[in-house]
């Protein structure tokens, strides 16, 4: 208990209101630079509160040692992620510069392959830190499908909205929360839906090719999720048949 008592969570959570800061300064030097509407803002906004707010209690229930280095980098992709969501919203009223689109989700892109080595090499992985990194990368591919969605229907929707229906699924049939064996074709589709979601968003090819861009995306999608689903439902079935065999023999021997 004096452990526990002894915690002290202010060198974490300043670091995440500091992130919080940070994420409004990119969004004034965005607003400056291309003149960001309100929806832009209030948007941008939001996210970095909802960040601090969601990052801050799970701080909170963890208590980890400190942030850590591999943590301080998936926070600087969230806030890049962040910039991105405003511009996006903001691609409501005006569309935003496609070089300032490309840059901020291209840095956010290749800081995902950085987190994890750096957790690595420090021996500071942590589950908090692989959950905060797994949502930031959940969250730019529901925006991307968002902003590549006004181009070429609601279809693309499906692609940034999978994973919580997969999340909202688990909840109905718990079998779905089973951890699922290491892949890495389901890293490799996962780490390819930023890419070709930014290259279709991107507009530098003809449309019918980025169409054809993201109809490959959502096909990689929907296999890699319906092999994981698959077998989760094969593993359920068989931790499941023993403990169904062994209650009818109780109830014969009853």
């Amino acid at each position: 208990m004096a452990l526990n008592n002894s915690y002290d969570a202010r060198p974490a959570q300043q670091e995440t209101a500091v992130g919080a800061g940070v994420q409004v300064l990119l969004l004034a030097l965005i607003g400056t630079a291309i003149g960001m509407g309100p929806a832009g803002w209030l948007t941008g906004l939001a996210f970095a509160i909802a960040t601090w707010a969601v990052l801050s209690r799970a701080l909170h229930r963890s208590r980890p040692r400190s942030f850590g280095p591999a943590n301080r980098v998936t926070l600087g992709r969230a806030t890049l992620v962040g910039g991105v969501t405003a511009l996006v919203a903001d691609s409501f009223q005006d569309s935003p510069p496609v070089s300032l689109f490309v840059g901020l989700t291209s840095v956010a892109l290749i800081l995902d392959g950085v987190d994890g080595k750096v957790a690595r090499r420090t021996g500071t992985s942590t589950p908090l830190g692989a959950r905060f990194d797994m949502e930031v990368d959940a969250f730019l591919i529901l925006v991307l499908s968002v902003y590549v969605s006004m181009a070429m229907g609601p279809w693309v929707l499906l692609i940034g909205g999978m994973r919580y229906v997969f999340v909202a699924a688990a909840r109905v049939w718990p079998w779905l929360t089973a951890p699922l064996p290491p892949s890495t074709a389901r890293k490799t589709v996962a780490a390819l839906q930023g890419v070709l979601l930014l290259l279709a968003g991107a507009a530098l090819l003809p449309h019918a090719v980025n169409v054809g861009v993201v109809v490959l995306a959502l096909g990689l999608l929907v296999w890699s999720f319906g092999r994981d689903v698959l077998w989760l439902w094969r593993t359920s079935r068989v931790e499941t048949a023993p403990a169904e065999t062994e209650v009818r023999r109780e109830l014969v021997t009853s």
